[in-house]
């Protein structure tokens, strides 16, 4: 009887920069400041090519929201709401209101060569993907849930929104309706269809290193040597300030003990954040100076607090001895009090050499 021949599937693109920390979003934006640096001719042709290339990244971005609000429906949300609500409030919400606060000390300018905007639109968000990746492993349902904080504050809305309230723009109110009304759309069509949800799951995959490319178009690579050094201070800010936010609400407000250094896998930096610098200047022309230097800013966070937020939530549960997965000891416990003797020996007790 012959064996199958297995043979393995080569990804040399989509595979290698899925091993890259943000790479899906940081190597297209990359690649794109190139081409729009060095031979930006073709970005011109027009047509189809034009709209992939350069002017797609707003409707594509737009429709990475309205799958993501597709996900949200009251069965997902109801059980985890605390959790989800604990790690909105350290991650977005307390960080947010801390840059508005020195905002109004030192002014949109911001302080050596990062703009509030920058701040704002690296601290105010987390990148859901690394959230889900590292509480599949060593988290349990309550965390693994609370991937919805992940999907209410990604994308422009918060910043817009901490903006405006703070003053230091006239954000419309119509400019932010329409940047969260996709997301609306879409918890209301996947409330209404539970099946196009899952036909509109794979869009972020898809969809986001196209729009990073165009995105990367507009991104002059002379700013990188401007903003590419502050970005890497930003980076290493986000987990310990958003993280260590996040960490103690986990402490004090969700009472894990031990296990409330995972909470630290929150201080990251989402990758849809890199367009939220274009979209407030398109709300606020005050802003557009700002721009090309915090979008490269905030690209380099997203691949600095991609590496380091692991590594601190991991060296924390390591240190309080649960660098572990909490379900899967439970149900080896459960095992082995099911094998146990009338007198609670377990199976392996039995089976030790008196």
């Amino acid at each position: 009887m012959s064996t199958p021949e297995r043979t393995a599937v080569r990804s040399p693109i989509y595979g290698t920069l899925e091993r890259i920390p943000g790479g899906l979003m940081v190597v297209p934006l990359l690649l794109g400041a190139v081409v729009g640096t060095v031979a930006p001719g073709p970005l011109e042709a027009g047509s189809f090519t034009t709209a992939l290339l350069k002017d797609g990244a707003l409707p594509m971005m737009a429709l990475v929201i309205f799958a993501t609000g597709m996900e949200l429906t009251p069965r997902r949300i109801g059980p985890v709401a605390g959790t989800a609500g604990a790690v909105l409030l350290g991650k977005t919400i307390v960080p947010g209101t801390i840059v508005v606060l020195l905002g109004q000390v030192v002014g949109i300018d911001g302080l050596l060569g990062i703009s509030i905007l920058a701040m704002l639109a690296t601290f105010d968000n987390s990148n859901g993907g690394i959230w889900i990746a590292f509480t599949g492993k060593y988290g349990d349902r309550r965390d693994r849930g609370a991937y919805i904080a992940s999907a209410i504050n990604d994308g422009p809305f918060f910043t817009l929104l901490f903006i405006g309230s703070a003053g230091f723009g006239e954000i419309p109110l119509g400019t932010f309706a329409a940047a969260i009304a996709p997301l609306v759309l879409g918890i209301i069509a996947g409330n209404v269809d539970h099946r196009w949800t899952e036909v509109m799951r794979p869009v972020p995959g898809i969809v986001i290193p196209f729009f990073a490319f165009c995105l990367g178009t507009g991104i002059d690579l002379s700013a990188v040597l401007t903003g590419g050094a502050t970005g890497i201070v930003l980076g290493l800010l986000v987990t310990p300030f958003t993280g260590g936010c996040a960490y103690l609400a986990y402490r004090f407000i969700l009472r894990r003990g031990p296990r409330s250094g995972l909470a630290f896998v929150a201080g990251t930096t989402a990758g849809n954040s890199i367009i939220t610098p274009a979209i407030v200047a398109t709300a606020d022309p005050r802003f557009a100076p700002f721009v090309e230097v915090a979008t490269v800013q905030v690209a380099t966070a997203v691949l600095v607090s991609a590496v380091t937020a692991p590594l601190v939530a991991s060296w924390f549960l390591k240190r309080n001895g649960e660098l572990h997965d909490p379900e899967a000891v439970a149900a080896r416990a459960a095992v082995d009090l099911t094998a146990a003797g009338p007198g609670g020996e377990t199976a392996a007790d039995r089976e030790r050499p008196q």
